[in-house]
């Protein structure tokens, strides 16, 4: 079951990675790494550097995807976007927090979701 879980995440995470794409954001880092955690994709547009939460389902059986990003898969964003804005020495640029959605083949980009 693991593994097909695993390879229903990375099938969202490369939809996600598309639709960003399509929609004229510049990748900055995908599956980014520390200590902490992980972030799916940190992506830029504009002014604004956007840290996003990929969650994919088949079905709403178990709830919709973005239920999934609770308080504590929040505070782990939220300390791996520290190391990341300091390690960068990212200054003068607005953040947001967001997640996609995927729902079968339906994309919901959810922006500023906490």
């Amino acid at each position: 079951m693991k593994k097909k879980n695993k390879l229903n995440g990375n099938i969202g995470e490369n939809q996600a990675y598309d639709f960003l794409i399509k929609n004229h954001f510049k990748i900055a880092e995908t599956n980014y790494k520390t200590k902490f955690g992980e972030i799916d994709i940190i992506a830029e547009k504009g002014e604004r550097v956007y840290f996003v939460e990929v969650k994919k389902r088949t079905s709403k059986e178990f709830g919709y995807p973005c239920e999934a990003v609770d308080k504590w898969k929040i505070q782990k964003i939220k300390k791996v976007t520290q190391v990341y804005i300091l390690k960068n020495h990212i200054t003068g640029k607005d953040f947001q927090f967001s997640v996609i959605e995927i729902l079968g083949d339906k994309i919901n980009f959810i922006e500023n979701i906490f």
